[in-house]
């Protein structure tokens, strides 16, 4: 069975844009697109890695990235950011909250799913 990739987005046109790249490439993608239950979205799919953007309704990404690691059965899960903001404290700040990797938007597909293969090895 494939790998399973939770993807918590709400602009419609990343979230068709990454779900494409990684499902053609044998992952498994779950959307969740409001920061308010996300976490409820991550305990309940286990996923085996977050894609998680920073600005969200309901909830910071960061603040989500803070409950996710706060949680032992989580606590190692890979999780790459995606934001607008490409500043050095944007990246410090994804850096002390525990992200693993941060993407700035735009990206390309290729980068996401370079990101996604190294955070999840086969």
């Amino acid at each position: 069975m494939g790998k399973t990739v939770l993807l918590i987005e709400d602009e419609q046109n990343i979230i068709e844009a990454v779900s494409f790249i990684l499902s053609r490439d044998g992952w498994e993608v779950k959307t969740h697109a409001n920061g308010q239950n996300a976490m409820e979205a991550v305990r309940a799919r286990e996923p085996d890695v977050v894609i998680l953007d920073v600005m969200l309704p309901g909830k910071s990404g960061f603040d989500i990235l803070s409950e996710i690691r706060a949680e032992a059965q989580f606590a190692s899960l890979p999780v790459l950011m995606l934001s607008a903001r490409g500043q050095a404290k944007d990246l410090e700040m994804a850096e002390r909250a525990g992200a693993n990797r941060y993407m700035t938007k735009p990206f390309s597909n290729a980068e996401v799913l370079d990101a996604v293969r190294a955070l999840v090895p086969s």
